[in-house]
Order: C-alpha cells, then structure tokens, then sequence
C-alpha cells in the first residue's frame, strides 16, 4: 500500500508516519510506501520497514497536486493547513493554503481517471461550528464558523461529500478536537495555550494563560489524533453513508479544571509556572468556539479518546518526556 500524507512533517503527520512505521501494515495490508509532503522537508524515519519519500512543496501551487497523486496512492491523509490564528490573520494565505490547496488536491484526484478510487481522509476541525450553541454540540448540530478558519474547513467537508459522492474517491472528514498536549514548541494556533499551560511547567518553564480559568473546551491526546486516522483510513465506510463528516470523540473540561489535573499528575510547583496575562483576541477567538459535544456517530463507529484530562496529561508524559517531568 502506498499511503501519500499531506503535512507529513507537522506533530500528527510525523507521529502517524511513525506509528505506520511500527505496525508495518494498515486494515491487513503491508505498508510498502509512504510519501510525506510540506512545506519543510520531514524529520528522517530510522528503520522504517516501507520507503519513506519527503516531497517539499506547496499544495496550493499549480501542478504541485497533480505530481502527488501521480503515483495513484491507494491512502491520501490530508493534515496539511494553516492553523487558526494565523488563518484569522492573513486572510489571503488561509483561504489559499485551507481552500485552494484541498480544491486543487481533489480536482487532480478526479483528474487522474482510469478507475483511481483512492480513500481520501481529511482532518476537519471542531471550528465548523459557531456561536450560539447547544450545552452538548450533537451530530445534527448545523455548521455556521464564526473564522476563517472553520469557514475553509467547512468547505473543505462539503466538497469532500461531493466529490465522494460523484465517485472520484471514498472519502471521510474527521474534525479532530484540540489536540492537547502537543509537544515541541508553541505554534500560532490560538488555541496552543491549552497545551502550552500544560507541556511547559512540566519542561521547568513559565507558560502564559490568556484567557480566564473558566473558559471550557474540547480535547484529545496526540495519541488519540492518529489512532483517530488509523481507523479512518481502515474502517467500513459504508457505515457511514452519505454525510461523511464526524466530529471525534475528546474530552470537554475548563482551564480550571485543566490546572487541576496537572496539580494532582503534577504537584504545586508545576502549576505555579502558569501565569496570568490576558489576551483580547485570544480570547475573543476562543469565545466562539463550541465547548462540549455529543459524537455519538463516531463512537457507534468505534472512534476512541480519553476519558480525562488526567489522562492526556499522563499520555504526554509517557510519549514526550519518558515518563519524567520537572518537579
């Protein structure tokens, strides 16, 4: 099989990459070929059972799709995107690389012919939805974004239902939660200080907060994110059948409670490395976003996370830092 991952080289593409590197074989079949495409070239895989190709380019550019779909990979997983804050700041980069780069990418997809059906799974996000808001977004809940953002990922799922229901591929859109604790280093998501709060007190740093200790949200591990591709890329799609968008399963908790959980994985003196600064637009941002939902489809559908923070907190240390943390 090959698999051709679109972002390859960001936090949930290269933990993917790994993961296929580790289990060799994907729904049955032997992995015998990854191409990892960004705009940066992909950390090197050691030892990886299956060639591992790094294409540098932008998936926005003409031709650039056509040239990655010529090999007719048999999986497409596109995580490739301008993340949110820096897709409400520039307004023409966002709808260019989020849009223009997912229309490109399943135009040259149709274009290949001669029977190419590839499965196509698409990360959405949890941004598709907008203010006002139910206590628990349900799966029947509309999508009206209030950013950029979630108004590209929006488009992105409805073109992916048509082109999958014209037959040019088999998709399915995965509107991922906030991913939390991402490791490395802050990003310009406006939403990196929910891992930004966590990851660096347990590193021995100070981590700025902006926004108030009520304010409540959605998450998911790292961990969960790419066991949330894996079953996408090999689960029956039938099951699904036309509306091919599922919001996955997380865990819905307030920052409160998020510093609560570092306190009791953690101790006090972790937590006393979150300060207090206010942040307008952070916060104004992160206000029209949904707080807790009810993914009933994905979960009769066998999508899985974590059932705490607690929990995520524990699965950063485990895979991030060796099961150790400054203290």
């Amino acid at each position: 099989m090959h698999i051709l991952v679109l972002g390859g080289a960001g936090m949930v593409g290269r933990k993917f990459i790994e993961r296929l590197a580790r289990d060799a074989v994907l729904g049955g079949e032997p992995v015998t070929r990854v191409t990892a495409q960004d705009v940066v070239p992909a950390a090197p895989l050691a030892a990886a059972p299956f060639d591992v190709e790094s294409v540098v380019s932008d998936l926005s550019l003409p031709g650039e799709a056509e040239a990655l779909v010529a090999a007719r990979p048999e999986l497409i997983v596109h995580l490739a995107a301008i993340v949110s804050g820096e897709a409400e700041a520039d307004f023409n980069k966002g709808y260019r690389i989020n849009l223009d780069g997912t229309r490109q990418l399943f135009e040259a997809i149709r274009r290949v012919g001669g029977g190419y059906r590839p499965r196509v799974v698409f990360t959405s996000s949890i941004a598709v939805f907008g203010a006002p808001f139910h206590d628990r977004i349900e799966d029947e809940f509309f999508t009206t974004p209030l950013t950029s953002y979630g108004t590209q990922k929006a488009i992105g799922e409805l073109l992916l239902c048509d082109y999958t229901r014209r037959g040019f591929f088999d998709g399915v859109a995965i509107r991922l939660p906030t991913i939390c604790v991402r490791p490395g280093r802050p990003n310009k998501a406006a939403s990196g200080f929910f891992s930004n709060i966590i990851r660096e007190p347990l590193n021995g740093e100070e981590a700025v907060l902006p926004v108030c200790d009520q304010v409540r949200h959605w998450h998911a591990s790292p961990r969960s994110a790419v066991g949330f591709l894996v079953h996408a890329a090999t689960m029956d799609l039938a099951a699904i059948g036309a509306r091919r968008a599922l919001t996955m399963p997380g865990y819905s908790c307030t920052v409160a409670e998020q510093i609560e959980a570092l306190r009791k994985v953690a101790g006090e003196s972790v937590v006393k490395r979150i300060r207090r600064e206010p942040d307008p637009v952070i916060d104004g941002i992160v206000a029209g976003w949904p707080r807790d939902f009810d993914p009933q489809r994905a979960l009769a559908l066998g999508f899985r996370a974590e059932s705490s923070f607690e929990e995520i907190i524990r699965v950063h240390i485990e895979d991030e830092l060796h099961g150790t943390f400054a203290t």
